[in-house]
């Protein structure tokens, strides 16, 4: 198996996504990070298109990153069309650090229930599709994950300090 590394190179994950024309939304703490939050995240989680095409380009970008499922046995299992074109969730290990994707959040939710609370940030050359503050705070707040309950001041402080107060 390659040696992927333990934590998530972000730029050059989101860099691949975006240059091989992948439809995708950023969520979890790669969308906090990308918010501004002072936080850091081992992973980097989106929640994709499902749609035939960019399932492929997808699948392309994962067998350019030498991508194998995250297993704890240690079996070494590459992900397929079927994996990446359901609701579930596949946690994967690439050659540019841990990258899951959702099919749909924990509360069902899909790239086009979750395209209406989204918004585009640019670095000034590429454009991401990342979930909205408000919708990321929504998304935090209704999970039972310690985690996630210890990121909400964080990002509750971040909104109210775009909003002015």
């Amino acid at each position: 198996m390659p040696d992927h590394p333990d934590q998530a190179d972000l730029e050059s994950l989101l860099d691949a996504l975006h240059d091989a024309g992948v439809e995708f939304i950023v969520v979890g703490g790669a969308a906090a990070v990308l918010h501004g939050a002072p936080i850091t995240t081992q992973d980097v989680d989106i929640v994709p298109s499902v749609d035939a095409d960019n399932v492929d380009r997808l699948m392309s970008v994962l067998v350019h990153l030498e991508a194998r499922i995250r297993d704890v046995a240690g079996r070494d299992i590459r992900p397929d069309r079927d994996m990446l074109s359901g609701p579930g969730q596949t946690k994967l290990t690439t050659l540019r650090g841990p990258l899951d994707v959702l099919g749909a959040l924990h509360d069902g939710r899909a790239y086009a229930d979750l395209l209406p609370h989204t918004v585009e940030l640019t670095d000034g050359e590429e454009r991401v599709r990342v979930l909205s503050l408000p919708a990321l705070i929504d998304v935090k707040s209704s999970t039972d994950r310690i985690r996630d309950r210890l990121v909400l001041p964080v990002l509750i402080a971040l909104e109210r300090e775009r909003r002015g107060g």
